[in-house]
Parts: C-alpha cells; sequence; structure tokens
C-alpha cells in the first residue's frame, strides 16, 4: 500500500498534465488551428451609384446693367438682393440738360413741318399757275400762226410761261429743302428723346441684384457697370468631379446638393451640363448641377457640394463590398467548399459604399467568406478554415 504522500504527488502530476494537454488541444485548435470565418450570400439590393463633387454656386445668365451716356446718377430705387421685373426702373439719371435739348428739337421739328406746309401752298399755287400759262401760250401761239393775234402778243405769254415754268421749278426746290430740314429736325427729335430715355436704368430681364456699384451723386459714364443683375433661374453649382468617376456622367441625371450655409439640408437638382475641357492641374471635369425647382434664396461664390446619381438598379444581386480581394488586376471572392477556400473570380457591376453588385461568377448558394480585409488578402488557395455560425 503507497503513502498517502505519493498518491497526492501523483494526483497532481495528473492535473498538470491534463492541464498541458488541454492547453495544447486549445492552442491547436484555437490559436493554431485553421482560421474562424463567417459566410454570406448572394442577396437582391437596391443600389444607386452617386458621384461626388464640390465647388461654388454660380449662375449661368449675369448681367452687367450699365449707363448709355454720361450723367450724374439722381435716383437710385433698388438695393443688392431685390428681386426687379423685367423694365422696371432701377435708377434715374440727372435729365435736366437733355430735356431742354429735347425741348429745343421738338420746336425745330415744329417750325420745320410748318415750313413744309408753306412750301407745299407754294408749290400748289406755281403748278396751277404754270397750268395757266402753258395753256394760254400754246393758244396764242395757235392764233398767231393764222395772224388773228401779232406776234409779238403771242411772245408775251411765251415769256409768261417760261416764268411761271421757273417759279414751278424754285418752288419745288424749296419744298425739297424743307423737306430734308424737316427730316433732319424728325431725326434730331427722335435722338434726343432717346438721350433723355437713357437717363431711365430698367432692368433688361426678371433677376435679384447682385450688386450696387453706384450710389447718388456719383457720375456714370457710358458703360459704367450701376447694377449685376443674376437670373435666379440660371443659378447652379459649377461643380468639379474626378476625371475617373465620370463615366456614365449625363445631363438630366438627378443629384442632391449641399450648401455650406445651410448645414443638414439637401437641395434637388440635376446635371445641367459637363465642360469640354479637363483641368490638367486637378484632373478634374467641371460639372454643372442645376437647382430643381431654382433655388431664390442664394448667394453666388458659396461652398456646395454635389452627389449625382449615375446609376440606379432594384434588386440588384450584391455582396457586401468588404468581402472582395484584388490579385493583381482581378476582382474575387473567396469561397468555402467544404471548409476550404476557393479563390472565384467575380464580375462586378453597380456599386456604393457597402454593396457591389455582382453580374457574374458566382450563384445565391455559394458561401463567400468574410473577414477582415488584412486577413483575407493573406488567404491561400485550399487553406483550412473553421465556418462560425
Amino acid at each position: 500500500m503507497r503513502p498517502p504522500t505519493m498518491l497526492k504527488i501523483q494526483k497532481k502530476h495528473l492535473l498538470a498534465l491534463a492541464v498541458i494537454l488541454a492547453l495544447g488541444l486549445f492552442l491547436r485548435l484555437i490559436v493554431f488551428g485553421p482560421p474562424k470565418v463567417q459566410v454570406v450570400r448572394l442577396t437582391p439590393q437596391d443600389l444607386v451609384t452617386q458621384i461626388y463633387g464640390n465647388g461654388t454656386v454660380e449662375a449661368k445668365v449675369m448681367i452687367n446693367i450699365a449707363g448709355k451716356i454720361t450723367a450724374r446718377l439722381a435716383e437710385v430705387s433698388v438695393d443688392q438682393g431685390d428681386l426687379v421685373k423685367r423694365g422696371q426702373v432701377l435708377a434715374k439719371l440727372d435729365a435736366t440738360e437733355l430735356q431742354a435739348q429735347a425741348k429745343q428739337a421738338a420746336a425745330t421739328a415744329e417750325k420745320a413741318a410748318a415750313t413744309i406746309a408753306m412750301e407745299q401752298a407754294n408749290l400748289q399755287k406755281a403748278q396751277a399757275g404754270l397750268l395757266l400759262a402753258e395753256k394760254n401760250s400754246k393758244r396764242f401761239n395757235a392764233l398767231a400762226a393764222k395772224e388773228l393775234v401779232s406776234a409779238q402778243e403771242a411772245e408775251q405769254y411765251e415769256t409768261a410761261f417760261l416764268v411761271a415754268r421757273e417759279e414751278a421749278a424754285r418752288a419745288a426746290a424749296a419744298l425739297n429743302s424743307a423737306g430734308r430740314e424737316k427730316n433732319a429736325a424728325t431725326a434730331a427729335l427722335a435722338a434726343s428723346r432717346s438721350r433723355l430715355d437713357d437717363t431711365l436704368i430698367v432692368a433688361p430681364e426678371e433677376g435679384v441684384i447682385i450688386r450696387r456699384e453706384l450710389e447718388p451723386g456719383a457720375t456714370v459714364t457710358a458703360g459704367l457697370p450701376i447694377f449685376l443683375l443674376a437670373n435666379p433661374e440660371t443659378v447652379w453649382v459649377k461643380a468639379n468631379v474626378d476625371e475617373s468617376l465620370l463615366t456614365g456622367v449625363t445631363p438630366g441625371q438627378p443629384a442632391t446638393i449641399s450648401l455650406r450655409s445651410a448645414p443638414g439640408e439637401k437641395f434637388p437638382g440635376r446635371v445641367a451640363r459637363l465642360a469640354w475641357e479637363s483641368d490638367r492641374v486637378t484632373e478634374s471635369l467641371e460639372v454643372d448641377v442645376a437647382f430643381t425647382p431654382a433655388l431664390k434664396n442664394f448667394h453666388l461664390g458659396e461652398q456646395a457640394e454635389v452627389l449625382i446619381t449615375a446609376n440606379a438598379k432594384q434588386g440588384a444581386m450584391s455582396l457586401p463590398t468588404s468581402v472582395l480581394v484584388t490579385k493583381g488586376n482581378q476582382r474575387g471572392v473567396w469561397t468555402v467548399i467544404g471548409n476550404r477556400l476557393q479563390f472565384r473570380k467575380v464580375v462586378t457591376g453597380l456599386e456604393n459604399n457597402h454593396f457591389v453588385e455582382i453580374t457574374s461568377g458566382l450563384t445565391d448558394q455559394d458561401a463567400i467568406a468574410i473577414a477582415a480585409p488584412e486577413r483575407l488578402q493573406k488567404f491561400s488557395e485550399g487553406q483550412k478554415v473553421r465556418v462560425s455560425k
């Protein structure tokens, strides 16, 4: 019979051995055993591909409203931020001198019209005298030929006819001269009235006053801008989009616009046009995204961001983007077949931040390994794995 002390020592040895064996089994199965993975399968997803761009708020139609004449700015009736209508009077120039000129031109034109009337009456009188003189001359020449009147008497009537013809010619010339003077006076009056109209600065079309350049009392010269007008219907975001993301972007596609002045608020928009020349330094292309509906309260030059919906598809058979592995130029996934890994090349379609469409290479029955990206990249063909539930 063994001593109790020896039995206790043997039990301790057996317990230690059991612990070592259990630890070894744990290390073999858990630490140094096949890696544990989860699996996913193709599932239908509604995918939307959005392309990001940033830029500034601008207006396609911007008009500098300037004076056409040199004059003092007498009155300004609008300020920046005001919405104005087409034809609305925005400002008035001093018209004192031009009003006097227009009054003088009107008087000259009126006098020329009166002269025309007088010369027309003179011409009518001269033409009537000419007809009578011609008739008498012919009659007395005929009588003289028959020796019924003397040749001297017939000659007197011939002379009277010649004088009447000269008077009619002078009357016609005077009327023509009066006509030219009247035309000149009428043109001068029209020009004077046009210059007078130019003292009214009007809006060429509906829009918002972006800037007011001058104040009352300033001297306006021809061509000097007084206002800058923008048409709110043409306000858009001129966004810069990376060239590599432009595939599929076309005019008319919907977009979402975010403004720095309205954090958290989204404005609907659409792609209006794409530039034809890229920036050679930033390798980006300018894409104009219009607000739909038009933005009434805007600030030109404000920073903005756009998300363009380039493509959308409902029920696309998809996987999480995190399961994709790139080998060389080929994208693929690790499938799990009998607890072993097999690399499967795939063809992808639409893609967003979370899911990617698989157009070929897999079926909805294939089990796809999912793990941390760095682990997926280190997996090898035929490697054994443990699938966790």
